[in-house]
């Protein structure tokens, strides 16, 4: 008796042992599921931005032209940075351009946003007809936009003609180089449209017939129920679309360097972005360590201004009651 006890105790507690190990094998093997599933976006952020970006740095303390040995100099790039009229300028440019782009991005994507925000025959259609242009190549769409530039048989100028307004310089002119890639900046909202549409969606429509009840207008209903239910997603659009605009480059060195004097930047530096400075100065000058400069002082400035909106987001609204 007392032996056939203690073979059923010894089989009752070798159960809660074959339990906890199939537990444990159980996790690991969903802990390793996991990690193979996110391994792809690691290893892409390793190999494509961390080292990059590291490398960078090193190399911004270095005398470096891709040929030969990289030597260190220190804060030389700095200082000569701190003394580059070039650098001034591209700051200059490329600030200008965000600061007046990304407001009229915002405006203009969700003006799109309130008009095809209804359920009426076509709206589909013009939704895929204005987010054509996200996923359309960059480049085919800078030669077309340059094209259309065009001061002499361009498209723009054409309807300006038949509409009896003189013909505008477009790139051809300093003052109005910056203006028209900011006008060509609005070819490509049609990705931050969807967005404003999914926030619209999602505001409930028991406020708007509460506000209605209440005897307000369209535009009290707009200002007091649709932009403080939209802040997040105004801060998100915002936020993408300084980051986007500060590195700005494509566009502008395609258009520019098919435009009038094939210079890239040009007329007269008056687009020459920080992207573009970049560019020349690591594969036509053959400077990899001062391009590296520009480069970390432009992820500095990209990171300081994002940081600076974060930090500036009280006005955001969130339904949980947490704001950013």
């Amino acid at each position: 008796m007392h032996f056939r006890l203690g073979t059923n105790s010894s089989i009752e507690d070798t159960i809660p042992v074959v339990a906890k190990k199939h537990r444990l094998s159980f996790r690991w093997r969903e802990a390793l599921a996991g990690y193979l599933f996110v391994a792809p976006v690691v290893l892409g952020l390793l190999i494509f931005t961390l080292i990059p970006l590291l490398s960078a740095l090193y190399y911004s303390f270095t005398d470096y032209d891709l040929l030969t040995r990289a030597n260190w100099v220190g804060l030389a790039n700095y200082q000569e940075l701190w003394h580059d009229p070039l650098w001034f300028k591209s700051l200059l440019v490329t600030l200008t351009y965000a600061l007046i782009s990304v407001p009229l991005g915002l405006i203009g994507s969700l003006g799109l946003a309130l008009l095809l925000n209804r359920d009426v025959v076509g709206t589909r259609l013009w939704r895929a007809i204005f987010y054509l242009p996200v996923i359309f190549p960059v480049v085919a769409g800078a030669l077309i936009w340059g094209n259309m530039f065009n001061p002499q048989n361009g498209l723009l100028n054409f309807i300006l003609v038949h509409l009896h307004f003189p013909p505008y310089t477009w790139l051809q002119e300093p003052e109005s180089a910056l203006p028209s890639l900011i006008i060509l900046s609005l070819w490509s909202i049609g990705g931050s449209m969807l967005i404003w549409i999914s926030g619209l969606r999602a505001v409930p429509e028991q406020l708007y017939e509460a506000a209605k009840i209440d005897g307000a207008n369209t535009w009290q209903q707009f200002y007091k129920i649709t932009l403080p239910m939209l802040s997040p997603v105004i801060f998100f659009n915002a936020i993408i679309g300084l980051i986007n605009s500060l590195q700005l480059f494509a566009q502008a060195q395609v258009i520019t360097e098919n435009g009038p004097g094939h210079i890239a930047g040009g007329p007269l530096h008056s687009t020459f972005f920080i992207a573009i400075y970049i560019y020349q100065e690591a594969f036509q000058n053959f400077r990899m360590g001062y391009a590296s400069a520009i480069a970390w002082m432009l992820f500095l400035l990209i990171g300081g201004l994002t940081l600076l909106l974060f930090r500036t987001s009280s006005w955001v609204y969130y339904e949980g009651g947490d704001r950013s």
